[in-house]
C-alpha cells in the first residue's frame, strides 16, 4: 500500500473531479442537449422518482436530500413551475408545499432520463464484462471511502474464484500499515489462503466474504483441524466497513456452521494488540487459553490461542457448503 500525502490526495481528487465533470457535461448550459442544466436534471430526477407511497415531496425534503442551497432549489422549482412541469399546493411556507409532477414534467423527465441512460450505455459499451464489474466496484468503493454511510447494509456470501488473492493482499497491506507487520505476515497469509484452496473440504470448511454494494468488506475462514476441532482464521473487516456489525456476523456465521457440522470445539489464533477482534471473540464465548510471544512477523508479538467449546463431536460428513 503506497502512502500518499494529504496534498497528493487532494490533487488527485481535484484532477478526477475536473475529468468527471467534463465527461458527464456537468458544466453545460444544456445537459445532454436538453433544455436543462445538470442540477435541473438532478432535481427533476428526485421529484420524478419519489416513492408515491410516501408523503408528497417538498422543497425542504429535496434540499436536504441533495444538500443544495435553499435559494438555488427555490429558483429551479420556480422555473419548473413556469414550464408547467410541477404543481405546488398553497401554503404559508413555500419550502413545505407538496410538489407534484405534471404530465409535461413527466415527459421532460423521461426525455432527460432516457438520454442519460443512453449516454452511460455508450460510455461503457466498449468495456467487457470484467471491465464493467471493475468500474462498478471502483465507483462503489469511492462512495464507501468518502461517505461510508451512503451505502447501508452488507451481505455475506461463500468464497469464489479470485477471493483468496484479494484477501491475502488486503490483509497484508492493512496490517503493514497499522502494525508494521511485513513480509512474515504476507507469507502466513499467502500460505493460509493457498492451503485452504489446495486442501478444501466441502461441507467441512468454508470461507465467507462480506460485501457492501459489491465491494469486498471483510472475510473469515473455517478450517477442519481434525479430532472434532475447527479453526476460525483470518478474520478481518475493511476500515471503511467497520462499526456495521460485520465482524460479529462473520464470527456468528463461523460458529453456526461449526455447530451444524458437528465440531466439538472452535479455536483461533489472534494477537494481544488486536483489541477489536479480541472483543468480538469474547462476546461470542471464546476464551483465551494460551499466550506466547513469537517473531514470525519480523518483530516480537504476543500471540494468543482462544477456544470455544461446542459440545460432543457429531459423526458424519457434515453439511454441504
Amino acid at each position: 500500500m503506497t502512502d500518499a500525502s494529504a496534498e497528493d490526495v487532494i490533487a488527485r481528487v481535484r484532477r478526477f473531479n475536473r475529468f468527471y465533470t467534463g465527461l458527464v457535461g456537468a458544466l453545460d448550459d444544456q445537459f445532454l442537449g436538453c433544455d436543462v442544466t445538470l442540477p435541473d436534471a438532478r432535481l427533476l430526477f428526485e421529484i420524478a422518482t419519489h416513492d408515491p407511497a410516501e408523503e408528497l415531496i417538498t422543497a425542504r425534503a429535496v434540499q436536504a436530500t441533495l444538500g443544495m442551497d435553499a435559494g438555488y432549489v427555490s429558483r429551479i422549482l420556480a422555473r419548473f413551475e413556469q414550464r408547467g412541469w410541477i404543481t405546488r399546493a398553497r401554503g404559508a411556507d413555500a419550502r413545505a408545499r407538496p410538489i407534484q409532477l405534471t404530465e409535461a414534467g413527466r415527459r421532460a423527465f423521461e426525455e432527460v432520463d432516457g438520454r442519460q441512460r443512453a449516454a452511460v450505455a455508450s460510455l461503457v459499451g466498449g468495456l467487457d464484462s470484467v471491465q464493467k464489474a471493475d468500474l462498478a466496484e471502483a465507483m462503489a468503493r469511492v462512495r464507501l471511502l468518502l461517505q461510508p454511510d451512503s451505502v447501508p447494509g452488507f451481505t455475506i456470501r461463500p468464497f469464489r474464484t479470485g477471493d483468496m488473492g484479494l484477501i491475502a493482499a488486503r490483509q497484508s497491506m492493512l496490517y503493514a500499515q497499522s502494525h508494521d507487520w511485513g513480509r512474515g505476515l504476507e507469507i502466513v497469509e499467502g500460505e493460509a489462503t493457498t492451503n485452504f484452496l489446495r486442501n478444501y473440504k466441502p461441507g467441512r470448511e468454508q470461507c465467507w466474504i462480506a460485501e457492501i454494494d459489491g465491494v469486498l468488506a471483510g472475510s473469515v475462514f473455517l478450517t477442519d483441524e481434525g479430532d472434532g476441532t475447527a479453526r476460525l482464521r483470518l478474520l478481518y473487516v475493511e476500515p471503511f466497513a467497520r462499526r456495521r456489525g460485520i465482524g460479529d456476523t462473520l464470527v456468528e456465521t463461523c460458529i453456526g456452521f461449526a455447530r451444524e457440522t458437528g465440531y466439538a470445539r472452535l479455536t483461533l489464533w489472534t494477537h494481544t494488540v488486536l483489541e477489536s477482534a479480541r472483543r468480538i471473540y469474547a462476546r461470542h464465548g471464546f476464551a483465551c487459553v494460551e499466550t506466547a510471544t513469537h517473531t514470525a512477523f519480523g518483530m516480537p508479538v504476543e500471540g494468543e490461542i482462544w477456544v470455544l467449546p461446542l459440545g460432543e463431536p457429531v459423526e458424519g460428513p457434515g453439511r454441504a457448503a
